[in-house]
């Protein structure tokens, strides 16, 4: 199989074939990342698959790498998948933020051309490949320091998002609007967009990759792009996400785990110094599941610690 480098993503292949390779995108640091296009043999809407947005979110860079393997074939419509958006973090194994300019790329959006590069990147992704699209799917999942327990992200008031993530078929869902996000980036587009989160601490067990892929398909199932209708499972949304991050830098010792159940005021973790004075007790400020929790022993200011869905 050949590999294409271009300078412009081929959306208008003919029916029934696919093209793979790496793009480069007119920016101020050069990169290549790579993509796949899978043109069906009948028509259909385009769906735009992301994976990579933070470089460490490795179970759901493997399911957009197993779903590039579509085949034309099987396929109605166009599937776009771009499965390592921010290159730089990926191979620097950074958490959160990009190395070039030290920004969070999932808080960037829609980006600025003349901006720093992650605004150059999400600006690019923007008018590239999310606009033009018929819905969009970013996946996600906990960073090398994060265990979570899997949920979907939908735009807050949009029905239409909101039915993507039901068939997507996590089991829990999340009503928001996030600032700055690829999917509210989408959203602005005209384009129904979710965001969907397996995964985490830097693993990508069968479990986890499993889900991503089988959600994507499902969804695809849906759009009328593969053969087949969605099998429909009990989802449970969840209206408030509260995110709670550490004021200090030290050690931190967390009390509960990704997906148990808290209570207000609940003692769940704190922050101490490396004698073993608290410097910060961390209480729950709702009820709720807990979506993510930080694992790692060291923290800085400003770091999250939790995110709890109530």
């Amino acid at each position: 199989m050949s590999l294409e480098r271009v300078r412009q993503l081929p959306l208008d292949l003919p029916a029934g074939s696919a093209a793979r390779g790496y793009i480069s995108p007119e920016l101020d640091v050069p990169l290549e990342l790579p993509f796949t296009v899978v043109r069906g043999g009948q028509p259909g809407p385009r769906l735009l698959v992301t994976a990579g947005i933070h470089g460490a979110e490795y179970a759901s860079i493997e399911a957009a790498v197993r779903l590039a393997q579509t085949s034309p074939q099987a396929l109605s419509g166009t599937l776009l998948v771009l499965p390592i958006v921010n290159l730089p973090a990926y191979r620097t194994r950074s958490i959160y933020l990009n190395p070039i300019d030290g920004k969070n790329l999932n808080r960037c959006f829609p980006g600025e051309a003349g901006g720093s590069f992650a605004e150059q990147l999400a600006f690019w992704l923007v008018e590239n490949a999310i606009k033009g699209s018929d819905a969009y799917i970013d996946l996600h999942g906990g960073d090398l320091n994060e265990a979570l327990t899997p949920f979907t992200i939908f735009i807050q008031g949009d029905q239409r998002s909101r039915a993507l993530a039901e068939v997507f078929g996590l089991p829990l869902l999340v009503s928001s609007s996030p600032s700055g996000t690829s999917i509210t980036a989408g959203y602005r587009s005209g384009i129904p967009s979710i965001l969907a989160e397996a995964g985490g601490n830097g693993l990508w067990p069968e479990a986890d990759v499993g889900v991503l892929e089988h959600g994507v398909r499902q969804v695809m199932q849906h759009l009328g792009m593969l053969a087949g209708k969605p099998e429909p499972k009990p989802t449970r949304q969840l209206g408030e996400f509260a995110w709670l991050r550490s004021e200090h830098d030290g050690l931190w010792y967390p009390k509960v785990a990704a997906g148990q159940q808290v209570q207000p005021g609940q003692d769940i973790g704190h922050i101490a110094t490396p004698f073993g004075k608290v410097l910060q007790p961390v209480t729950a400020p709702i009820a709720g599941i807990v979506l993510f929790a930080v694992t790692s022993l060291a923290i800085n200011v400003g770091d999250p610690l939790y995110g709890i869905g109530a």
